[in-house]
């Protein structure tokens, strides 16, 4: 109900199912009634549309006719009547206004346009109730209400007609619009933008954000790269033109003849996996299907652009293919107010508190930020280190610069002999392994009977700058394997590596296997990459040119700043990490859900100039890991010299180590490889616990030239993998010692897990 002094707008809103284009709209003084109201109508037939359009005049034709007072006010003329069949709707031309007022005409064209507007916004609606009737003050004219004639589908006139013998009962719900709550609410939307904006500028004025200038010259300088190809030869840029303008025709011919009630197959469909047009709106509502499809057509033929593009190398074509595809992900009608269905309906009945409520969000995020937009992905105060995550019981029982080692409280009686060795990845914080306590991958093997020791790395400041790789394995796990040797008393140890840590692991492996040293007795790599040939769309970030401008950022703080890895990892996904956050948290006005892993994933760690340079340069630009030409403290490391036994899990959705990378690398190895695959991506994948059957995973595939063919014939086993990885251990040494407390007596505790390096925030 929109109120403006004294009178009010009711919007009925349409329900699902019905016609487009019907919704009533009436405006009546507030608390009036008028015995003498005409009834509300309808044209049931398209000749009587035909006849009511061309006139353009709705007093020729309506139930009530209208004449304009001297105060501008339209009210109902009952000497008006309606006309007949027989009637045509020449225009009269004479000295009556009410007969000859091009200005009143244009005034009620503008409210029929509004009537179109705001049908095609909300729901189709199946029943109408009549209107009903009011006795006050019914003989001041100018309170009396004033009645638009719906407009008629003028495709399906004879659905329209029986759509107007609905019983009073079934009518639609009604939307109300409250003009002052609107206007409040636009006023502290105003209010909080400013506050977005100063938060935003407020860092770049005082010098104390970096300008990202260079980084939107490297996206032209790509880009240009392609468009140079197409327009060296005007007729190639001609013809692809020409291909989306067709492609534009197809699509304005197959709106028109579904206006006209023709049923026609889409243009362009999207990609059912497609979450962002999952409202039933992008099919049923012929506006926004022409929306979804015409910006599907037209990041289709970006992206054959690039593909069809000759002259360029393949790095320049993945990157200027990244860039486009965000460029097109931003641009989607999903992602703004007056293009998305249901964001629509949200401002409407919320009568815009949720575009306020969004606006203070986003204040709050830049805020947060400092200057940069640091999206929320979850409720950040629902979950705490060391409160809800993290909590598996634990002593530290050393650490150094880089790193705490942890050694877990079993409980069990007794437990496997060979105690195991958690390498995390050391560009982010262990505790992935050791969410909440039904997730925890680390909880789990200590109630299998493991004797699980991690390493929880340090988050750098610019004391740490000049700590290298080389530091991290010396440091890390090679120091981490002689205090787990003086702890149990074991010789060797198994050696489990995630992601990043996976790589350190697997060049540890390589440089003790150079040294003679034969303390790990396996390894497991989880979603792990030493080969980096096929390392996915992440490469789009690595070049030279790219790799120097980010030494030079890092050399000015000395080191990685942790916002940076993870909007990285962001926009490697952009459609699940990015843009639906910003339509719920700004334009929706919702907090996000409380959600573990995404607060791990906000929790952003630094990492010091040195080791992030090393690791980019000889993994990433030059693979120097796979060739055998990596060094590490003064070594050089074949991978080829690794014969321990070797568990490897792939992903199948991974985005950031592909299966694909992960198969491909296997054969660097000297020894037996036991490759499996799991479902979903990165995080989920692994962290799978076996209490509940949610992702498959595939094991003995053939060892052939590629995962597709390995994944085609392995074996699916649903749920999680974790029990399959277990046996495996079990199998190379199942003897079994009794339980052991943390330190063993040989080392006192410096302080319960998680350990205060995990605490520090970037």
């Amino acid at each position: 109900m929109i109120r403006a002094g004294r009178k009010t707008v009711q919007l009925r809103m349409p329900m699902k199912g019905a016609l487009p284009l019907q919704t009533l709209v009436s405006i009546e003084p507030i608390g009036t009634t008028t015995p003498h109201a005409a009834p509300e109508h309808r044209h049931s037939s398209s000749s009587d549309l035909e006849r009511w359009v061309q006139c353009g005049r709705a007093d020729d034709q309506g139930p009530t006719a209208f004449k304009r007072p001297l105060d501008g006010t339209l009210t109902p003329d009952p000497e008006k009547a309606r006309l007949g069949p027989d009637q045509t709707c020449e225009p009269m031309v004479g000295n009556d206004p009410a007969q000859n007022n091009e200005p009143e005409r244009d005034s009620k064209k503008g409210h029929l346009a509004l009537v179109a507007a705001i049908d095609n916004i909300c729901e189709r609606r199946t029943r109408t109730r009549p209107a009903k009737s009011r006795g006050r003050r019914a003989a001041n004219a100018s309170d009396a209400p004033i009645r638009l004639a719906p407009i008629a589908e003028i495709a399906t006139p004879q659905r329209a007609a029986a759509t107007s013998d609905r019983a009073p009962e079934e009518a639609a719900p009604t939307v109300s619009i409250d003009i002052e709550q609107l206007s409040r609410n636009f006023v502290r939307l105003m209010e909080q933008g400013g506050k977005a904006t100063a938060a935003c500028l407020r860092p770049r004025e005082e010098g104390r954000l970096a300008s990202e200038v260079s980084d939107a010259v490297g996206v032209v300088r790509t880009l240009g790269h392609i468009a140079e190809y197409w327009l060296a030869h005007p007729q190639r840029a001609i013809e692809a033109q020409a291909n989306l303008g067709k492609a534009y025709v197809d699509l304005c011919v197959s709106a028109t003849k579904r206006m006209f009630g023709v049923q026609v197959e889409p243009v362009v469909k999207s990609d059912p996996k497609d979450r962002r047009f999952a409202d039933q709106e992008w099919r049923s509502n012929p506006y926004f299907d022409f929306l979804k499809q015409a910006y599907l057509l037209t990041s289709d033929w970006c992206n054959r652009v690039v593909q069809d593009t000759r002259g360029v190398d393949a790095h320049t074509r993945q990157k200027a293919e990244f860039y486009l595809r965000q460029l097109t992900d931003a641009l989607s009608p999903t992602n703004f107010v007056l293009t998305n269905p249901e964001l629509l309906r949200k401002t409407l009945s919320s009568n815009a508190g949720n575009l306020v409520s969004g606006m203070r969000m986003l204040a709050e995020d830049l805020e947060t930020g400092h200057g940069r937009l640091k999206i929320r992905q979850t409720d950040r105060a629902t979950f705490e280190v060391s409160r809800n995550l993290a909590i598996t019981p634990g002593k530290v029982i050393y650490q150094n610069e880089l790193m705490q080692l942890i050694q877990y409280t079993p409980t069990t009686r007794t437990v496997l002999k060979r105690p195991i060795l958690i390498v995390p990845p050391w560009i982010n914080k262990y505790y992935i392994l050791d969410l909440t306590p039904e997730k925890s991958f680390v909880k789990w093997c200590v109630d299998q009977g493991l004797t699980v020791f991690v390493i929880s790395w340090v988050n750098p400041d610019a004391k740490l700058a000049a700590k290298g790789f080389d530091d991290y394995m010396r440091e890390g796990p090679l120091e981490a394997l002689k205090v787990i040797a003086t702890v149990t008393g074991e010789d060797k140890a198994h050696t489990l590596g995630y992601c990043a840590g996976g790589t350190l692991l697997a060049a540890l492996l390589a440089y003790m296997a150079a040294k003679g040293d034969e303390r790990a007795s396996s390894a497991t790599l989880l979603t792990t990459q030493v080969d980096f040939t096929y390392a996915g769309n992440i490469m789009a970030f690595i070049d030279e040119e790219q790799i120097e401008s980010l030494e030079r950022q890092m050399s000015k703080t000395g080191f990685l700043k942790g916002h940076m890895m993870a909007e990285t990892f962001n926009l490697l996904r952009s459609n699940d990490l990015i843009w639906p956050y910003v339509i719920n948290n700004y334009l929706k006005g919702e907090a996000p859900r409380p959600f573990d892993l995404l607060h791990w994933n906000s929790d952003a760690t630094r990492i010091p100039v040195a080791s992030h340079s090393f690791y980019l340069r000889n993994c990433y630009l030059d693979n120097k890991l796979a060739k055998g030409e990596m060094t590490l403290a003064g070594e050089t490391i074949d991978l080829g010299n690794v014969t321990v036994p070797l568990y490897s899990l792939a992903t199948r959705e991974d985005y950031i180590a592909p299966a694909k990378s992960v198969f491909f690398g296997c054969k660097f190895f000297g020894g037996p490889v036991k490759f499996v695959v799991a479902g979903s991506g990165h995080i989920a994948g692994v962290v799978n616990p076996p209490y509940q059957i949610k992702y498959s995973h595939w094991i003995d595939g053939p060892a052939t030239s590629n995962v597709e063919t390995w994944l085609a014939k392995a074996e699916e086993r649903p749920g999680s993998w974790w029990p399959h990885w277990l046996q495996w251990l079990r199998d190379h040494d199942p003897t079994e010692v009794s339980a052991r407390k943390p330190g063993g007596g040989r080392l006192k505790p410096l302080e319960d897990a998680p350990g205060s390096y995990v605490k520090v925030k970037a």
